[in-house]
């Protein structure tokens, strides 16, 4: 099974119905697979804090949500996670492509990378790193214990987990 069809497969394991996403190159194969799956509903955001705002909507209205996005906008995220996400205790998934690593080819990539993880630690939030292909097996309780604590968590996939840019 493709990493992108274990992905999809997890989040239906773990009844996520309800999935927004933000374009990405590393994350296209993923989202191509959201797209086909009849048991979650996709809907596209502009930006990453509205997809977060998408998210509670869906689950103040019984749904399991997720998020796929960029690290790049991890800083417009942090008051939606903070006041909304965390003050009333939503789980989120967030599928994050961990732009700005070594390879990377675009230089105003490398900026954020340089903070996405201190970020995400200084607001509590539970962290995992995929760099190879063999991560995705993690994902499946990574999920579970979301879930099970109602707390946000990031999963972070870097180019090599992708293999590439």
């Amino acid at each position: 099974m493709s990493v992108d069809k274990k992905i999809v497969a997890d989040l239906v394991n773990n009844k996520v119905e309800f999935v927004t996403t933000v374009p990405c190159k590393q994350l296209a194969g993923v989202i191509d697979e959201i797209e086909k799956c009849p048991d979650i509903y996709h809907i596209p955001s502009n930006k990453e804090d509205e997809g977060m705002g998408l998210c509670a909507g869906a689950f103040m209205g019984g749904k399991r949500p997720a998020i796929i996005m960029q690290n790049t906008a991890i800083g417009v995220t942090i008051n939606t996670l903070v006041t909304l996400t965390q003050f009333y205790r939503m789980p989120l998934p967030m599928l994050i492509s961990y732009r700005g690593e070594v390879g990377e080819p675009v230089a105003c990539q490398v900026e954020m990378a340089v903070h996405t993880k201190a970020l995400l630690a200084q607001l509590n939030i539970p962290t995992y790193h995929f760099h190879h292909e063999d991560d995705v097996n993690e994902l499946d309780g990574i999920l579970a214990h979301a879930f099970m604590s109602n707390k946000p968590v990031a999963i972070l996939t870097d180019a090599s987990f992708w293999k590439g840019y």
